[in-house]
Parts: C-alpha cells; sequence; structure tokens
C-alpha cells in the first residue's frame, strides 16, 4: 500500500485550518453566547433566591410584627384590666370610707345628743331636786337650815392652810358669809364663835343672804370658797351623775 505524505499533510492542515476557523469563529461565540445566557440564568436565579428571601424575610417580619401588635394588645388589655379592677377597688374603699366616716359622724352625733340629753335630764332631776328640797325645807322649822350647817361650816374652814386661815376673817378682810334667810342674833354669835375657833383668831363677817343656798352657809374670801349648804351638797350630786353618764359613753 503506497502512502501519499504530501496529500495526508495537506489533509492534515485542512483540519486544523477548519478546527481553527471553528474555534475562532463558531465555538468560541457559542461559548460566549453559552456563558452569558449560563451567567444570565445564575443572575435571575439569585434574583429569584433573593427574592425568595426577601419574601420569606418580610413574611417573618409580618408574623413578628403581628406577634407583637398581639402581645402589645394583650398587654394593653391586661394593662386596662388592671387600671379597671384598681379604679374598681379604688371606688368600693372610698365608698366604704365615707360609710364609714357617715357612719361615725352619725355616731358622734348620736352619742353627743344622748350627752346632750343626760346632761339636760340631769339639770332637770338638779332643778326638781332643788324645788322639792326647797318646798321640804318650808315645812322644817327656820332653826333646822342653820342651826345643823355651823360646825360643819367650821371644820371644813379648819381645814384650810393655816397661813390663808390667818390671813382671812380681818377687819380689812371680812368674810362673806351667806345664807338661805336672815340670821337672828343668837345665830350670828353662834357662827362668830365657830369660825373664830376655827380660823384661831376673832373673825369679822359681813353676812348675806340667798335663798338659792336652801340650807346651810358659804363663805366667800377673796383666796377662798368654803361651802357647807344644801345647793353645794345638790351641785355636787349633779356632777357626781353626770361624770357617771359620760363614762358610760
Amino acid at each position: 500500500m503506497h502512502i501519499d505524505w504530501w496529500t495526508l499533510g495537506l489533509q492534515a492542515i485542512n483540519a486544523l485550518v477548519l478546527v481553527w476557523l471553528l474555534a475562532r469563529f463558531l465555538f468560541r461565540p457559542i461559548a460566549k453566547i453559552v456563558g452569558e445566557r449560563q451567567r444570565a440564568a445564575a443572575a435571575l436565579l439569585a434574583d429569584a433566591e433573593a427574592a425568595r428571601h426577601a419574601a420569606l424575610d418580610a413574611r417573618q417580619q409580618a408574623e413578628a410584627d403581628a406577634a407583637r401588635v398581639a402581645e402589645q394588645r394583650g398587654k394593653a388589655l391586661d394593662e386596662a384590666a388592671a387600671e379597671a379592677g384598681a379604679l374598681k377597688a379604688s371606688l368600693i374603699a372610698a365608698a366604704h370610707a365615707e360609710a364609714d366616716q357617715l357612719r361615725a359622724a352619725a355616731n358622734t352625733e348620736i352619742a353627743a345628743a344622748r350627752r346632750e340629753a343626760a346632761r339636760s335630764d340631769a339639770r332637770r332631776a338638779s332643778q326638781f331636786a332643788l324645788e322639792v328640797t326647797a318646798k321640804l325645807l318650808e315645812r322644817l322649822p327656820p332653826e333646822a337650815r342653820v342651826a345643823g350647817f355651823i360646825d360643819g361650816l367650821a371644820a371644813e374652814l379648819a381645814k384650810l392652810p393655816g397661813e390663808l386661815r390667818t390671813s382671812l376673817g380681818r377687819a380689812d378682810a371680812p368674810l362673806r358669809l351667806v345664807a338661805a334667810r336672815i340670821l337672828s342674833a343668837g345665830e350670828q354669835a353662834d357662827c362668830r364663835r365657830a369660825l373664830s375657833t376655827a380660823l384661831g383668831h376673832e373673825a369679822v363677817l359681813s353676812l348675806g343672804v340667798d335663798p338659792a343656798v336652801l340650807a346651810g352657809f358659804e363663805l366667800e374670801a377673796p383666796h377662798a370658797i368654803v361651802r357647807n349648804s344644801l345647793r353645794a351638797d345638790l351641785s355636787l350630786l349633779q356632777a357626781e351623775l353626770q361624770d357617771r353618764e359620760a363614762s358610760h359613753d
């Protein structure tokens, strides 16, 4: 078999030229176009993926916003309920406090009215006792309204401090002796004698009359008052009754 090397070489050169031409004018443009298409497709895919991620992010953000809004709404409702409960409790407490104040004020007024009624009753009872006593004393001998009280008056006078008794009943400061009626000369002498003994010196007296004394005597001096009278006893009894009534309140 005979091989024509020149023909084979020329065909090889033609093949190489053809390959070069195909590579330069066909394969490269096609590869370039394919690369551009691939890059465009990759860009589209990247954009689509970015859009998908953006959509997912937006969805997640929307869900987070909705959850936050729901949480805030729940908190707002809870706060509103708490405020309403606190306001209700405050109104109830204020109503109870006002009711307690009104009740306390009413009780105070009732207690004051009771005390005033008790004092009024005590005053009326005292006045009634004075009137009854005066009527009863009218049935007694006049001497009974004087004689039985002289020694008691002297005894009360003797209880005063010594310095005070020394200054009483002097000519410059006489004792005022008040009785329920005008004293007889003998009664005046008995009073002066008993009071002088109690004072330790001669007593200088000025006499007075006050029917409200009822019975007994009342001594008045600038710095001392000594009473041994039925009026003083009734006043003391009235004060004790009022104190007892007040302690019961």
